[in-house]
């Protein structure tokens, strides 16, 4: 405590905040009563209301450490500035974004053997564990405060606005809608005060202001009014308890909504995008086979998909003569009629669970240990696993060649160049690449093509995605580990699965998971979060299958996670207290989970 009261001693340091703020707030006035003249260009505009946005968070997240009596008030200032800034500073600095906004949890950076970086975490997401604890660690708050504060006044200094251009604009507001929709409402960035709702209302008045600012591209101002009733609405929508909210109707009536008139603004303003990002630019739901570019996720030379690759692909998948003993086949551990998995608790000669195909094309990395790339990487890898194909390149590549349908197929679908094991591996990649579907009973109803959801499937989805905190590790909609909106990282988690399934003794499983790549010892027990779409038909569950069913699975974060059956891991990174659902809440969201399965799909 009393290093705060040496910081309220300051006062140079509060004098130098205090006018740099009122300079800051009067040149942003002289702008505002400019807005209206064709003077003053958009980006200029922007720049200074962000420019107003960031003095005002630096200011109030400073005061953390001056004011004593006023710790908990100033942090949910700043934080607030901080969710003003956040649609801007998520597309203009991704990287400084992502270091404000981290979760408390220790990364981990693993380039190769000799480049390891172990990065204790910071930002707004850390100081606000520290803040509401129990007991306030002074000191600690400092620190963070004073890496945040040094931090914002960095991009303050190097933000350029210059370059910004109306598609960069459309980008920013759609990718910031996403976000609230994906992480912003599961309590992803607020874990302890749950201030999501709030956070939200916040974003969707700073996208109302930074729209009004690009007013004059309107052609439609019919447009432009629809934008500013749908935005009222959104913000009037966002209120009451975190655990009640009803995020299913959200997305449903308020997120797709805005994706639809994001498409006119884009037509009413003739906007030519230069590419695609992680979403296409046509997206209309966050929940169909038209929403992500597979591309964004594939080796930066994967060129467009052709049907005469995923035809090619399809046959090689199933060929068992591409094995050395002529009798295993991608198939023989991905079934198409057990949602591309085998079945059992470990495949065959492996010690792992075998990982459902489907939707695995939208992630960054492969094998429950990230340590493949790529598909075409992971494939190398079964080819080469001695307990797999245990065959190699030259022989898979040979295989192909003396099969004179494949080599007629091949001319058709990679022309005017001789077979090789690039091309081989991009075809069954490409097939994998198809198994999109998106065709569940929940994806069919939240897209309005139908109402035939359960009340409980329902209720589950919002459990999911709210008290039972299953969405901060598996975003929607993807049910992935995979980050939404930028999707650039696949997450891994330590929850402490248990070697056998017991609550009593419980020991963890012997697989170091993640270990095993780099030897990083903060990274024992780490494996990538899988989908859940699907899950129904893939048990059994977990790396090493030791739960039979999603009761067990259910039980298991119910409890805790392995903290929960008195499994002690420094690393944890599943919160420790229980969840507290009730049986009927835990029923609910099974229900949600059933409704995910694909149906009609030809595979």
């Amino acid at each position: 405590m009393q290093l705060l009261l040496d910081y309220i001693t300051n006062k140079g340091a509060c004098l130098g905040i205090s006018l740099f703020l009122l300079i800051t707030l009067f040149s942003c006035s002289e702008v505002v009563k400019k807005e209206d003249t064709e003077e003053i260009k958009f980006n200029t505009v922007m720049h200074k209301k962000f420019d107003q946005d960031i003095t005002l968070a630096i200011m109030y997240t400073d005061s953390i450490k001056y004011n004593p009596d006023k710790i908990k008030q100033n942090f949910k200032e700043a934080r607030k500035y901080f969710k003003k800034l956040e649609p801007i500073l998520s597309t203009l600095d991704i990287d400084n974004y992502g270091f404000l906004n981290q979760p408390n949890i220790l990364k981990v950076e693993e380039e190769d053997f000799t480049d390891i970086k172990i990065k204790p975490p910071s930002g707004y997401q850390v100081l606000e564990e520290e803040i509401f604890s129990e007991q306030i660690d002074t000191v600690t708050i400092i620190k963070h405060v004073n890496l945040i504060s040094s931090r914002l006044k960095l991009i303050q200094k190097n933000t350029s606005f210059n370059h910004i251009k109306p598609y960069h604009f459309l980008w920013m507001f759609r990718k910031a809608i996403a976000r609230v929709a994906l992480t912003g409402i599961t309590g992803f960035d607020s874990p302890v005060l749950e201030n999501s709702l709030e956070d939200a209302r916040i974003v969707y008045k700073s996208l109302q202001t930074y729209l009004s600012m690009f007013n004059n591209e309107f052609k439609d101002h019919s447009l432009f009014e629809a934008w500013n009733n749908e935005i009222n609405a959104t913000i009037n929508n966002l209120q009451g308890d975190f655990n009640e909210f009803d995020r299913y109707n959200f997305i449903k009536n308020h997120t797709h909504k805005q994706l639809n008139l994001w498409n006119k603004t884009v037509t009413d303003w003739k906007v030519e995008f230069p590419f695609e990002l992680a979403l296409k630019n046509d997206a209309k739901s966050l929940f169909s086979s038209d929403t992500f570019n597979v591309n964004y996720f594939a080796d930066q030379s994967q060129k467009e998909i052709t049907e005469d690759q995923i035809l090619l692909g399809k046959k090689l998948f199933y060929d068992s003569n591409l094995s050395t003993d002529k009798n295993i086949s991608c198939a023989s551990c991905h079934q198409p009629e057990k949602a591309f998995t085998d079945g059992l608790k470990t495949s065959k000669g492996i010690t792992r669970n075998s990982p459902t195909l489907l939707y695995s094309a939208l992630q960054q990395d492969f094998f429950y240990d990230k340590r493949a790339g790529g598909l075409e990487g992971q494939i190398i890898s079964v080819v080469e696993n001695e307990n797999e194909f245990h065959s190699d390149l030259e022989t898979l590549e040979k295989a192909v060649i003396e099969n004179d349908t494949y080599v007629a197929e091949f001319s058709k679908a990679y022309p005017n160049r001789e077979i090789n094991n690039n091309d081989i591996r991009n075809a069954i990649a490409s097939y994998i690449r198809s198994l999109i579907p998106f065709n569940s009973k929940f994806d069919r109803n939240i897209n309005g093509l139908e109402n035939t959801l359960s009340q409980n499937a329902i209720h589950g989805f919002n459990l999911f995605n709210g008290k039972a905190k299953c969405a901060t590790c598996h975003f929607a909609p993807l049910f992935n580990g995979t980050v939404p909106p930028d999707y650039k990282e696949s997450e891994m988690e330590l929850i402490g699965v248990p070697k056998h399934k017991d609550t009593v003794n419980a020991v963890i499983s012997d697989d170091l998971g993640r270990y095993l790549v780099y030897k990083t010892p903060e990274r024992k027990h780490f494996f990538k979060t899988p989908t859940i779409r699907n899950t129904d038909r893939t048990g059994p569950y977990m790396h090493n299958g030791v739960y039979n069913t999603l009761e067990e699975v259910m039980d298991f974060y119910n409890r805790g996670g392995g903290a929960g059956i008195g499994i002690d891991q420094k690393y944890q990174t599943l919160p420790k207290d229980p969840l507290d659902l009730t049986k009927q809440e835990i029923a609910d969201i099974i229900a949600f989970i059933k409704s995910l399965n694909d149906e009609s799909i030809v595979y």
